[in-house]
């Protein structure tokens, strides 16, 4: 079963900034809320576990987010909302419901929106300032409003500035993501992603992601990873002496058939063979 503590706020004529309800769960395995929608601004910080948001976007399609700890969503006015806890590690969070005249432009400033609702902090330590703000508002739900809404505004404050980013609107959201895509790839093509695990690093689920990488670079997030995987293959062939197989491992694939098989798939011709035809290097070593 679920451990809830739960508490609306005393009506209070508060403009800029109001509070409308708090509260902080440990949920049980698979536990789900939704789908509902909000009248104000419903933000959940995940201290533990996992689970997943839909959400849906301004053009209406329910988009999935898988959410852990250390993470954060936020549910929009008016939008449609499901969360559901991991059925194995179910999450704990806690969670505020605030609106005002200064609501949205500080949620923009900390990088969220509807088709981008997922908190992924950029700095732990004013995260854990915001964390603690926000575990300061449940515990002293006796103090007074007045005394509340000051934390709240100091949870506002560290939202943004963990935050450190304003994605930009309209057509160069997409710019953002796909810079976003490549930099995650540039950090880890060496290792075994997947386009699951780049499409999360975005904080999108991989069909959305999909779509708009395809729309923008006319080609799948997998045919990109391949190909930069490729291209690295072809300087390390050039510039060094490493082995076929060394190589291969290098750019993320430890099985040396494979990498021979995929770079072939891409250029015609064997690494050896490509090796031979660009006079790279030294070929002591073609094991």
């Amino acid at each position: 079963m679920s451990e809830v503590i739960f508490s609306v706020f005393p009506s209070e004529n508060f403009v800029d900034l109001g509070l409308y309800q708090f509260g902080w769960e440990k949920c049980a395995p698979s536990h789900s809320f939704g789908p509902a929608a909000r009248n104000h601004y419903l933000f959940h910080y995940v201290l533990s576990g996992a689970g997943q948001l839909i959400a849906n976007n301004s053009k209406e399609e329910s988009i999935s987010y898988h959410i852990k700890s250390g993470q954060g969503f936020m549910m929009f006015p008016h939008q449609i909302c499901t969360y559901i806890a991991d059925s194995r590690l179910p999450w704990e969070y806690i969670w505020l419901e605030f609106d005002g005249l200064r609501a949205k432009e500080s949620v923009e400033l900390a990088g969220l929106q509807p088709n981008q609702p997922v908190y992924k902090p950029r700095y732990r330590n004013i995260a854990e300032t915001m964390k603690e703000e926000m575990r300061y508002i449940v515990d002293h739900k006796e103090e007074s409003p007045f005394h509340l809404i000051g934390h709240l505004y100091l949870f506002v404050d560290a939202l943004v500035r963990s935050s450190a980013i304003q994605i930009p609107q309209g057509s160069k959201l997409r710019d953002f993501y796909i810079k976003e895509a490549f930099s995650f790839i540039e950090q880890n093509f060496q290792n075994d992603i997947s386009v699951e695990d780049i499409a999360a690093s975005c904080g999108l689920n991989r069909s959305y992601f999909g779509k708009i990488f395809r729309e923008t670079m006319g080609k799948t997030p997998q045919e990109f990873l391949i190909s930069y995987r490729m291209t690295k293959a072809t300087e390390l062939l050039k510039l060094t002496d490493f082995s076929i197989s060394d190589i291969g491992n290098a750019i993320g694939y430890p099985n040396p058939l494979h990498f021979s098989r995929a770079f072939k798939n891409v250029y015609g011709i064997s690494p050896r063979q490509w090796r031979y035809e660009n006079h790279g290097g030294s070929r002591r070593r073609e094991s």
